[in-house]
């Protein structure tokens, strides 16, 4: 019998149960939510000495590996700051996170802020690129700015060339030289417009590192820090121009505001630093005195032509040598050839080069390695091998003879085969007699027959084959399993996908080591990944204290817990502020350290 409380119960659960549904909808629409990734600006219309904040925010669902635009135009002041909103309201979750970037305009017009991408889930999302326009600098009594705005004799860039008027194929070298004035600080400095180097051979010298020193210019204390280097050799003769070095320099002045003690604000402004076009004269080699042996070499060298020996047998093989060493333009010409008489067989030579490139110039030696080989009883000289070069010291031609040498052959036949007649006006030669196990013409119609005949019934290779379907139907019942299993494994196929991305994003960083901007968003990209891998979280539990808290469930020491922190806020930091080559090949090493110690304790 049916009674009222029963009824009552009975209306409750239904309530209750029609609750539970309508949860457990609402919480599904909030996680397959369409996704929405946009870009928003602060505004579209801004004054030259105006910034612009712009906004790339996914709704809905998180992303990876953003990708942002080149902001070209645009000078990028600071960013990204990211900034993650997680949300519940009346059972429906709503999240969204945004990466913002501040840009300085560096010239009037309409610039476009180009598409940034992010991963969903294995799909590329885009933004819509933004039309923004510039105008003339606009009147702003709130904003901050220098005091000093001309400085000129503050703010140098210089290249300094060691030699104005060399001769063609003669080293210059060229050092930029920034110098600062002790008044003012710099933070970083991008180039704009690096030289090309027409009509000279170039080489970049590499720099140990950027290091301000204190010296003397013009009278003046200053701060000089030395930017690039390089060794020329100017290829023509005449007025040749060197391109100029321009760069953008971060100088932090004093503005127009103070503080509550009274003290200048420091502000950082941009400015734009050349080092100008610089004229070489170069002279052209003289004409006058100029040897038929000379190939080009200008500089100071030495040359020796040696023989490994000057007594052998027939068929015997021997090496001669042509080398030139010193200091000069070694790899910009040829040494001359070695001639031999026709009854010496002469190898193409073997060229070595064992040449050292600092700002002083080329140094080392160069070389022709020939293999000989004697053919028939006799004497043969070997003629004089000359070697020219210019001294651009002396201003003159100078040349290095070897003297004749001469090669005795014993034990061998007597050379009197016939000669074949001169072909097209060439020299006739001597027809080549073989000699014991040396090589013979190659034989057009050898009548080869085979020796013994062979079956494929009952060989080898028949019973080979025969048990072949045997022994492939176990391997493949065994291939198939292991695969079957591991597609099975859906959580190690993440972690093992987790763990490539990683590796792939730490190999990129090591690639842009000395980019200060690509090489930490590289690098938090990688060890943001190993996290997922390592530790099972999704992107919006990625925060220093929900780490901590999980490396420490999971064993890792103290020591290594807080290494890791250290290095997921050294990523961040560096975005603010300058960091050298030494400063990023220290954090990457030391996130490779802590990554194989993670991998130890977990």
């Amino acid at each position: 019998m049916v009674t009222i409380n029963d009824i009552r119960l009975y209306k409750k659960m239904k309530k209750l149960v029609t609750l539970i549904i309508l949860f457990f909808i609402s919480f599904g629409h909030a996680q397959d939510g369409e996704v929405s990734f946009t870009a928003l600006v602060s505004k579209k219309k801004l004054g030259i000495n105006q910034r612009l904040r712009v906004e790339f925010k996914i709704e809905n669902k998180d992303g990876d590996n953003f990708t942002r635009p080149d902001f070209k135009g645009f000078r990028l002041i600071s960013g990204p700051a990211q900034q993650v909103s997680t949300n519940w309201i009346n059972g429906v979750r709503s999240f969204s996170r945004s990466y913002s970037f501040i840009l300085q305009p560096m010239g009037k017009g309409k610039l476009t802020i180009g598409q940034a991408t992010i991963e969903v889930d294995g799909t590329v999302y885009k933004t819509a690129p933004v039309e923004i326009e510039v105008t003339e600098a606009v009147d702003d009594p709130n904003a901050i700015t220098p005091i000093d705005q001309d400085i000129s004799d503050k703010l140098i860039l210089v290249a300094d060339v060691s030699d104005t008027s060399p001769y063609v194929n003669e080293g210059i070298s060229v050092v930029y030289k920034l110098y600062v004035a002790t008044s003012i600080g710099i933070s970083n400095f991008d180039v704009l417009d690096d030289p090309k180097y027409s009509n000279f051979w170039s080489q970049d010298i590499k720099l140990n590192g950027l290091q301000f020193e204190s010296t003397m210019y013009k009278g003046q204390r200053y701060r000089m820090l030395v930017l690039k280097k390089e060794l020329l050799y100017p290829q023509q003769s005449g007025k040749l121009e060197l391109e100029p070095l321009v760069i953008d320099v971060s100088v932090e002045l004093p503005s127009n505001k103070r503080n509550f003690f009274g003290q200048r604000v420091m502000v950082t402004d941009h400015k734009t630093v050349s080092t100008g076009a610089r004229t070489i004269n170069v002279k052209a080699l003289p004409e006058e005195g100029k040897p038929e042996s000379f190939t080009g070499a200008v500089g100071q060298f030495n040359f020796n032509v040696t023989i490994s020996r000057d007594s052998l047998k027939a068929s015997e093989a021997l090496n001669a040598e042509l080398k030139v060493s010193g200091k000069g333009n070694l790899k910009l010409f040829s040494l001359p050839k070695l001639t031999t008489p026709s009854a010496l067989e002469t190898y193409d030579p073997e060229h070595k080069e064992d040449v050292d490139i600092r700002m002083s110039g080329m140094q080392g030696s160069i070389s022709d390695n020939y293999t000989i080989v004697s053919r028939y009883k006799g004497k043969y000289p070997i003629p004089t091998v000359a070697f020219s070069y210019f001294d651009p010291k002396t201003g003159t031609y100078k040349t290095v003879a070897s003297g004749e040498r001469e090669i005795n052959v014993t034990d061998g036949p007597v050379n009197n085969a016939a000669t074949v007649p001169p072909v097209n006006n060439a020299p006739g030669k001597q027809m080549v007699v073989a000699q014991g196990s040396d090589f013979r013409f190659i034989k057009t119609t050898p009548d080869l027959v085979p020796i013994s005949k062979t079956y494929f019934y009952k060989s080898l290779w028949f019973y080979l084959l025969l048990t072949l379907p045997l022994l492939v139907i176990p391997i493949a019942i065994i291939t198939k399993n292991k695969r079957e299993a591991f597609l099975a494994d859906v959580q190690g196929d993440k972690i093992r996908k987790a763990n490539k991305l990683a590796k792939k994003y730490l190999s990129a960083a090591r690639k842009t080591l000395g980019q200060k901007e690509a090489f930490y968003i590289a690098m938090e990209k990688a060890l943001h990944n190993y996290l997922k891998a390592k530790l099972h979280i999704e992107t919006s539990e990625f925060s220093k204290e929900k780490i901590a808290d999980l490396l420490a469930d999971k064993g890792v020491e103290n020591e290594t817990i807080e290494g890791f922190v250290g290095l997921l806020k050294s990523c961040e930091f560096a975005r603010y502020s300058p960091a050298s080559d030494v400063t990023m090949q220290h954090d990457y090493d030391n996130a490779a350290t802590i990554i194989t110690k993670i991998d130890k304790q977990i």
